[in-house]
């Protein structure tokens, strides 16, 4: 029976989620937004399926360590230091303004002071996802305003890290005898012994094993591997150091980060993060009583206005008072106004460890689905308001600061020259790889190579050329290279799998790129060209066209009816292509 709800429960958890994150996706909004309304529909609170609460929140637990693995994957140490300046500084204070307002509010509220501080703490971090996606979707991720955002919700990040390690040290009854004193210390020592352990088995350990695996070209013992690391890591934090899945899952991630295969790992072994952290969003949703929230409308209202007033205020007052441009302040504001995952994951650990009641839990999911539903349109509104701001010039000149130095230096580490006509991402570096590469370097043409060869990509490196390691038919790898602003896609190699599939990516993440395609076989070029390639050269017809080229040239035919024939029988060959 077991066995039976297990299914039912994924089954229905699932399919709500798909159907309402779709439609929440048309509408122009976040997902998450779609999860946690199907968490409510499939939850104890509404009628019809009930989907079973405990094995949801068991399930949810493997989507928090694999939504820590994930953000210790793509924690860049880089993309802080670039905006430290103002993000450290600016996140610090927010959060701390955030979380004494909660705090206050919970107190107002007849609340203890260590429910309020957690409820505050939880309403000061933003989401990850959210703030990601809004970026991208205005086309300002790359930007000197995304990346002091990014930066930013690092720091925020590694706030909520610390606060999931010392929580229990505060509040778990375990430690209810122990003093203060004693209970951070042996906090401390346990943290900083799994941190050097971590570091130990990441830096020796871990990339050997990584390399074993890469080499059998098996994508599923890949995946598997980083599956068990991030697992492994995850439990054994637990269970032998007493601290959190959630600090020992980040740890990992950010080994896997520092590893020539990080980028291999988001892209192949990290979909299935993807469907346990929309577990995880579902089971937060099924926490949701939607008729307790009429009974608490008071705590709803203060915990939007920090999150919808508050926060966003104490972000642009500070990135303004660092002399930022108002557009840059404004972006900060509105895109860290809203919450998430992280606030989820804090309140999941107040309420295990009895700190949040169901009343402050119902109020961070339905702050959390207002914040995100509203935070698309805020953000579409920076345009029209700066513009507003600016047909009034005294307005313009108090409020548009000069920009320091720092701001274009906060941008992208990548050296790749901005210009699309001489930027070429180059898939393959087998022989027709490499002299493609050639061509295009004494061509004066930026190339970057996708690589799955572990050992060509480290002899690229010392070369100094631009290469990523990867699996093409990953969205990720495909980005990591810059097919977005690349002029030119070839793939090189004539017998790689799912070329088609690689295309019709290249397509949708750059609809003007020039594609060339390599095929084995004249039957490979209709697909390829269906997918979107501009031209495929296929070893067949090359062949059959060098015979012809060969054969007029002996019966001394011209240069200019060598050149007809061979495009006529080109056409032929390639279908009129």
């Amino acid at each position: 029976m077991h066995a039976y709800d297990l299914i039912l429960t994924l089954t229905g958890g699932l399919t709500a989620a798909l159907i309402l994150g779709y439609v929440t996706q048309r509408l122009g909004l976040s997902p998450i937004v779609g999860y946690l309304l199907a968490g409510t529909l499939v939850g104890p609170y509404t009628p019809g399926f009930v989907a079973d609460a405990t094995l949801a929140e068991q399930l949810a637990e493997i989507g928090v360590i694999l939504l820590m693995f994930g953000v210790g994957l793509q924690f860049h140490v880089e993309e802080l230091l670039a905006v430290r300046r103002v993000a450290i500084p600016g996140a610090v204070a927010q959060s701390l303004v955030a979380t004494i307002l909660g705090a206050l509010l919970g107190y107002a509220l007849g609340w203890g002071w260590s429910a309020g501080l957690v409820f505050g703490m939880a309403l000061s971090v933003a989401s990850t996802v959210v703030l990601v996606r809004v970026l991208a979707d205005n086309n300002d991720l790359h930007t000197p305003s995304g990346h002091i955002a990014v930066g930013w919700l690092v720091v925020e990040d590694l706030f909520t890290v610390i606060a999931l390690v010392l929580l229990p040290a505060f509040f778990d009854p375990a430690n209810a005898d122990v003093p203060l004193w004693i209970a951070l210390g042996t906090t401390a020592i346990k943290v900083t012994l799994l941190v050097a352990f971590t570091a130990v088995v990441g830096t020796r350990v871990i990339p050997r094993v990584l390399d074993h695996i890469a080499d059998t070209r098996s994508r599923e013992l890949f995946t598997l591997t980083v599956l068990v690391i991030a697992l492994g890591i995850a439990v054994g934090s637990a269970l032998i150091f007493s601290v959190s899945m959630a600090l020992g899952a980040f740890l990992a991630g950010m080994i896997v980060g520092r590893s020539d295969y990080s980028l291999r790992a988001a892209s192949d072994a990290l979909p299935m993060r993807d469907a346990f952290a929309v577990l995880f969003f579902v089971s937060v949703g099924m926490l949701l009583n939607p008729a307790s929230l009429l009974d608490a409308p008071g705590l709803i209202l203060g915990a939007l206005a920090i999150v919808l007033v508050g926060k966003p205020l104490v972000a642009l007052l500070i990135v303004w008072a660092m002399r930022y441009p108002l557009k840059v302040a404004l972006t900060v504001a509105i895109a860290l106004a809203q919450i998430g995952e992280f606030s989820f994951i804090l309140s999941t650990i107040g309420r295990d460890l009895g700190i949040l009641t169901t009343e402050a839990t119902n109020t961070l999911v339905a702050a959390s689905m207002v914040s995100i539903v509203l935070n698309p349109l805020l953000y579409r509104a920076i345009g029209p308001a700066e513009r507003w701001i600016a047909a009034r010039p005294r307005l313009w000149r108090a409020l548009n600061r000069v920009a320091p130095s720092q701001v274009g230096a906060a941008a992208s580490s990548a050296t790749r020259p901005e210009s699309a006509a001489h930027r070429a991402v180059v898939i393959g570096y087998g022989p027709t790889g490499r002299t493609v590469v050639r061509l295009l370097t004494e061509n004066r043409i930026a190339p970057t190579i996708v690589e799955l060869n572990m050992e060509s990509v480290r002899t690229l490196q010392q070369e100094r050329l631009d290469v990523v390691y990867g699996d093409a038919t990953q969205v990720d790898t495909l980005t990591a290279a810059g097919v977005p602003s690349a002029g030119t896609l070839v793939l090189t190699s004539a017998g790689m799998a799912h070329s088609a599939e690689v295309i019709r990516t290249a397509r949708e993440l750059n609809p003007t790129i020039r594609v060339l395609a390599r095929a084995a076989y004249l039957r490979d070029l209709p697909p390829l060209k269906n997918a979107g390639a501009n031209t495929v050269y296929s070893g067949e017809g090359e062949v059959a066209l060098a015979f012809i080229e060969d054969i007029l040239d002996t019966l001394g035919a011209t240069p200019e009816q060598i050149d007809r024939e061979r495009a006529r029988a080109h056409a032929e060959l390639s279908g009129g292509a």
